[in-house]
């Protein structure tokens, strides 16, 4: 285990990093002009996991600024798909009926390097008391609205008390019938699961699913499985997202071990997205033909409801689309 320095929870420096994985910056195509720009944020948990003297280690490759984000063609954007065209003026997101996004913090516990939202303009969307009840007032009034997914950022990367006051001003709305939280931060942080948080969870009376987001096998320790049983015995359904990364789970051997790790931990594989094509991610990018061909092989080898459906989000359609 790492000994982390003055209590920290998170690394924030290179060398600190690559001291530990006994590393150096000429080995790994670090890049400091990309790190000011989208500085590096790993929990040293996350690091533990990592494998020693690997520069190709796939947890790694997530987090590290490389020089190939320098590198973008024409088809990469700022916003790939849109979403400041969807927001309203008090930062609700709604880009599909019958549910829409609350982004109530713009924190991560861990800085991915293929984040879709690395130039979200949260700043202009930042969330207060006042601004809060705007936009419950705003999911009060629309009715049509199903159901309410709390994205983010990371929205457990807020205290109890902050999480409990929206989810339950949330179960109040007669007409929101189910709730759902993304996060990462479950999976790199596995001790946020605490007991105060799992009675918050239990506690609910609308359904809750959480959509993890873990995308290799090794990122789901011991210590993550134990904490997702605990969840898992609350009856909440737990769902799981990966991206397809070039370098990183783009192979069948990648893919299955994930899939059956994560059914393992109680975790069914539910979408494998396509890269959101961000500027600085091309690098990671998988053609359409290989994922195609990498899902036709998981379904010779995997059981129907351990292969995640391939999906990529297309600007203005009505649902993600099938591959």
């Amino acid at each position: 285990m790492i000994d982390c320095k003055d209590n920290k929870t998170n690394c924030t420096d290179i060398d600190e990093l690559l001291n530990y994985l006994e590393l150096d910056r000429n080995q790994v195509n670090y890049s400091e002009a990309v790190h000011q720009k989208f500085p590096i944020r790993v929990p040293f948990s996350f690091i533990d996991r990592m494998e020693k003297n690997n520069p190709q280690d796939p947890l790694l490759l997530q987090v590290l600024p490389q020089e190939n984000e320098l590198n973008s063609s024409k088809h990469y954007a700022y916003d790939p798909l849109n979403e400041s065209g969807f927001i309203d003026r008090y930062g609700l997101i709604q880009k599909y009926q019958a549910r829409l996004l609350m982004m109530p913090t713009s924190a991560c516990g861990i800085h991915c390097r293929y984040c879709f939202r690395r130039y979200f303009p949260y700043q202009e969307q930042a969330i207060n008391k006042q601004n809060l009840a705007n936009q419950i007032a705003q999911i009060a009034n629309n009715t049509a609205i199903k159901e309410v997914i709390l994205s983010g950022g990371d929205p457990l990367t807020l205290n109890n008390k902050k999480l409990s006051e929206i989810l339950n001003r949330l179960e109040e709305l007669a007409h929101i019938k189910y709730l759902r939280i993304h996060t990462r931060q479950l999976i790199v942080e596995p001790n946020r699961i605490d007991p105060e948080l799992i009675l918050l969870f239990s506690n609910l009376q609308k359904p809750l699913s959480i959509v993890f987001h873990s995308n290799h096998a090794n990122e789901l320790n011991q210590t993550v499985e134990q904490k997702l049983k605990q969840l898992k015995l609350e009856n909440i359904q737990l769902l799981n997202q990966s991206v397809l990364l070039k370098g990183v789970n783009d192979s069948v051997t990648t893919l299955v071990n994930l899939s059956e790790r994560l059914i393992q931990c109680g975790v069914l594989p539910y979408y494998l997205h396509q890269l959101d094509k961000v500027i600085g991610t091309e690098h990671f990018e998988v053609s359409d033909t290989k994922a195609i061909e990498l899902l036709e092989e998981l379904k010779k080898k995997l059981p129907g409801y351990l292969v995640p459906k391939l999906v990529k989000e297309v600007p203005g359609e009505a649902y993600k689309k099938g591959l």
